[in-house]
């Protein structure tokens, strides 16, 4: 029941609960306490509004991978939380194989991620190199459904 919850919930979280209750099954008040203990588990962790991208300026994405040296926690902590805080980067991942992050990139022009690569980020010390992939389209799954 729960994985139905939280399917409707990532469908529209601004359903009313009744309305997924009713979807689900489940008394409006069942569904509530569930939803409730969803949040204090850390099920889910919030709700967010998808943004069309080029309405907002962003029309030139890209995936970076980047390596770091030298590899530590320390290093790698650092490099997280300071990338993560550009206004640019929509998204880092710490990976592991060849590349030690990913980052998601999203700017107006070409200019400007050409400036975000060679202005920030090849100029930190800490990085010995990275690749950029640049994103013509996506399409992300709206909601995680659970595996068979």
């Amino acid at each position: 029941m729960d994985q139905q919850i939280v399917v409707e919930l990532q469908r529209d979280a601004r359903r009313p609960v009744r309305d997924i209750a009713r979807t689900v099954g489940v008394a409006a008040s069942t569904c509530f306490e569930r939803i409730r203990r969803l949040h204090e588990t850390g099920t889910v962790l919030g709700y967010h509004a998808e943004v069309d991208l080029a309405a907002v300026g962003r029309r030139v994405q890209a995936l970076v991978s980047t390596r770091v040296r030298p590899l530590s926690g320390g290093v790698i902590d650092r490099f997280e939380r300071e990338t993560s805080a550009m206004p640019q980067v929509m998204a880092v991942f710490v990976v592991a194989g060849g590349d030690d992050f990913l980052l998601h990139v999203g700017v107006s022009t070409m200019e400007d991620l050409h400036s975000s690569l060679v202005d920030t980020l090849s100029r930190r010390k800490e990085v010995v190199g990275f690749r950029t992939s640049m994103i013509f389209r996506h399409r992300r799954n709206p909601a995680v459904a659970p595996l068979l």
